[in-house]
């Protein structure tokens, strides 16, 4: 049986003149939830310019009759395997039906997905939120869904200039040319992130969209390539998000693990960072990481600040197409 909203609210299609509403909703949960912004007016703009994103089938909006936006939820999917979502209510308005409401909007939505997934795999809905949420989170453990993971955001502050890199021997680090390098480095994204649970297979025009048009104000010399020859080695893809630096996509290709690329990479990122006069750097990362990038990144200095729990429910049993063991 479908949920009953109040009387006084209403779910439409969000429009993207909505989305500063929507970026000023999640923002008040932020607060609530992890005590800080974590969320971005450019963040929405940069889904909204994504040409796969369909607002009135995949995006819903909860206004009171004021208004005034009090819930939100959004999906996407990948090879019709993975449905992710999120689902945020403010503060004020919790635990009156309306997680439940747009929970259930959602795997409507996903369900039509299911017939379409390659007919051996298992098909899921993922959501995300912020460790605090826990009015969410009793909500989806209600309607079946289970905590199997969780993400942390690390973080940086450099009060001097950090260590110098050091490079194994035989790597140089070029600058990234997008007519040049796009491909080669989506391939050597795609294949460092083989070992990370949850992934994927990507496709490059996806890739492309999400990383390279999508971003309001992409910046291509923040993106590091460690070439061995001809052949890309490792990646930093960095970005400024919330005035912080970010290192998007830190990854190395497995010929050249465990040989300091990494950290010579996220210490070059820490530096020239520091060089533009930006002292705080972050980044996100499976608290369970199969490859050990946690301690990595301890030992680069940085610290846990916040966490992201991550619930899941199948809506058909099969093969897992993600990455789930690291395999030899």
């Amino acid at each position: 049986m479908a949920s009953l909203l109040p009387a006084s609210l209403t779910v439409r299609v969000p429009r993207e003149s909505d989305l500063e509403a929507v970026s000023e909703l999640f923002i008040a949960c932020d607060l609530v939830d992890c005590g800080q912004p974590d969320s971005s007016l450019e963040m929405f703009r940069s889904d909204w310019n994504d040409p796969k994103f369909h607002p009135e089938t995949d995006a819903w909006m909860v206004v009171t009759s004021e208004g005034r936006t009090v819930g939100y939820a959004s999906l996407d999917q990948q090879q019709y395997v993975r449905v992710r979502c999120e689902i945020r209510v403010h503060p004020d308005y919790r635990k009156q039906g309306i997680e439940d409401h747009l929970l259930e909007l959602v795997e409507r939505r996903a369900a039509e997905f299911v017939p379409l997934a390659p007919p051996e795999a298992r098909v899921f809905v993922q959501s995300w939120m912020h460790h605090g949420n826990h009015p969410l989170q009793e909500v989806l453990k209600q309607h079946g869904y289970s905590c199997n993971r969780q993400t942390w955001a690390m973080t940086i502050v450099l009060p001097e200039a950090p260590v110098a890199p050091v490079w194994p021997a035989s790597i140089t680090l070029r600058p990234f040319v997008v007519e040049r390098d796009a491909r080669a480095v989506f391939a050597a994204n795609d294949e460092s992130f083989q070992d990370h649970w949850g992934h994927l297979p990507g496709v490059f025009e996806d890739w492309y969209q999400r990383h390279i048009l999508a971003p309001a104000h992409f910046d291509p010399s923040l993106w590091f390539i460690a070439m061995a020859g001809e052949e890309v080695a490792g990646i930093a893809l960095c970005d400024y998000y919330l005035q912080d630096g970010i290192v998007n996509i830190l990854g190395v290709r497995r010929p050249w693990r465990r040989s300091g690329l990494g950290l010579a990479l996220l210490h070059h990122a820490f530096g020239e960072f520091y060089r533009r006069g930006t002292y705080k750097v972050d980044l996100g990362v499976d608290s369970q990481n199969l490859t050990g990038a946690t301690r990595l990144y301890e030992r680069a200095g940085m610290h846990i600040e916040l966490q992201y729990d991550t619930y899941s429910k199948d809506l058909r049993p099969g093969i897992d197409l993600s990455t789930q063991t690291l395999e030899a």
